[in-house]
C-alpha cells in the first residue's frame, strides 16, 4: 500500500467530501482536536463560530495521515494564526454528546481529544471565513452562547479539572 499516494490524494479532494458522495449525509465517524488555550491571567481564549455565532474553542477535523497533535496545530494555525507552545493532553471527549449536525444537513458522531497550552507565538487574527472573533475569558466570566459541541471541554475547564478528562 502506497500511504502517502493515499494521503496525499485525499488531502487534495477531501476525505471527507469523498465519503459523503457515498453516504450523503448519514453519520461519519470522525476524529477532531481542539485546543484550551490560556492567557498569562488564566483566561481561556475562544473563538465566536461564523456559521452559528456561538462561541467555542479552536479545533477541527483530523485529516487523514496526520497525527493529533499536527491537527491541532494547523487548526490553530488556520483559525488564530498562531502556534501554541507546550501542549498538554487535557482529555479525551466520547459519547452521545459528540454527535454534530452542520448547516447542510452532514452527520458527523467525533472522537475529540483536547489539549491545553499556556504560550504561544504570533499574533492572534481570525480566519474571516470559520471565525468572526477570538476573546479571552474567564472561569467566572464565560459567554452565554457557548457552541454545545464545547461545552464540556470549556465546563471541564472552568471547573479546573486537574486530571486528564476521559468521557
Amino acid at each position: 500500500m502506497d500511504t502517502d499516494r493515499i494521503i496525499e490524494e485525499y488531502r487534495q479532494n477531501g476525505y471527507v467530501a469523498a465519503l459523503r458522495k457515498y453516504v450523503g449525509h448519514a453519520p461519519i465517524m470522525g476524529t477532531a482536536g481542539g485546543l484550551i488555550l490560556e492567557n498569562d491571567k488564566g483566561e481561556i481564549l475562544l473563538q465566536r463560530r461564523r456559521d452559528n455565532g456561538r462561541w467555542g474553542i479552536i479545533g477541527g477535523a483530523m485529516e487523514i495521515g496526520e497525527s493529533i497533535e499536527e491537527t491541532v496545530l494547523r487548526e490553530t494555525y488556520e483559525e488564530a494564526g498562531i502556534r501554541p507552545v507546550g501542549m498538554t493532553l487535557f482529555g479525551i471527549y466520547t459519547g452521545k454528546d459528540r454527535f454534530i449536525t452542520y448547516p447542510n444537513g452532514d452527520i458527523c458522531y467525533v472522537t475529540s481529544i483536547v489539549f491545553k497550552a499556556s504560550d504561544y507565538e504570533g499574533r492572534i487574527k481570525s480566519q474571516e471565513s470559520e471565525v468572526l472573533e477570538h476573546r479571552f475569558f474567564s472561569r467566572s466570566a464565560l459567554p452565554l452562547e457557548i457552541n454545545l459541541f464545547d461545552e464540556v471541554y470549556i465546563r471541564d475547564w472552568a471547573e479546573n479539572k486537574a486530571e486528564i478528562v476521559v468521557r
